[in-house]
């Protein structure tokens, strides 16, 4: 048996997305905010302490057959500021980003006040995204309530 023997490679995919440099603690994270655990039409990979230059330790997701939308991305830099989505076709990569953070989110945060009318009424939330000494923070449109990124719900 040779040193080779003992790796196993994951698949490339054909088409897709490849979100890369994910914090490790926030892997699942994005599986969940993004519905990805619901999803049972595409074939996903995903790769938890992964070895990283940049990070240390990073997570990966492959999706199959599956191009993410300018809300998703939101999504994933408010959990991950430092991925990278790559939009794969006929295994090659054709766009490759950073992801940007966004100046507002709706819809899919939690307020953290639970005295906020958005937890109490059927009012989709809304929240101002900021960025103060390297963290990220998110201010109710509502109760003006100061949300951390690890506090996502």
């Amino acid at each position: 048996m040779t040193a080779n023997d003992k790796y196993m490679e994951v698949r490339a995919i054909e088409n897709g997305t490849v979100i890369d440099h994910i914090p490790a603690d926030a892997l699942f994270k994005i599986i969940r905010i993004m519905g990805l655990d619901q999803d049972s039409e595409h074939r996903m990979t995903f790769g938890a302490n992964l070895e990283s230059k940049r990070l240390g330790c990073k997570a990966i997701i492959k999706i199959n057959d599956r191009y993410l939308e300018p809300a998703e991305i939101n999504k994933i830099a408010l959990i991950a500021p430092t991925a990278v989505v790559n939009t794969i076709r006929n295994f090659e990569v054709v766009e490759k980003h950073a992801v940007e953070l966004p100046q507002e989110v709706r819809g899919f945060v939690k307020c953290a006040n639970p005295a906020c009318i958005t937890n109490h009424q059927p009012v989709e939330t809304g929240f101002s995204v900021m960025e103060e000494d390297g963290k990220i923070l998110l201010r109710c449109r509502y109760c003006e309530k100061i949300t951390s990124r690890f506090e996502i719900k």
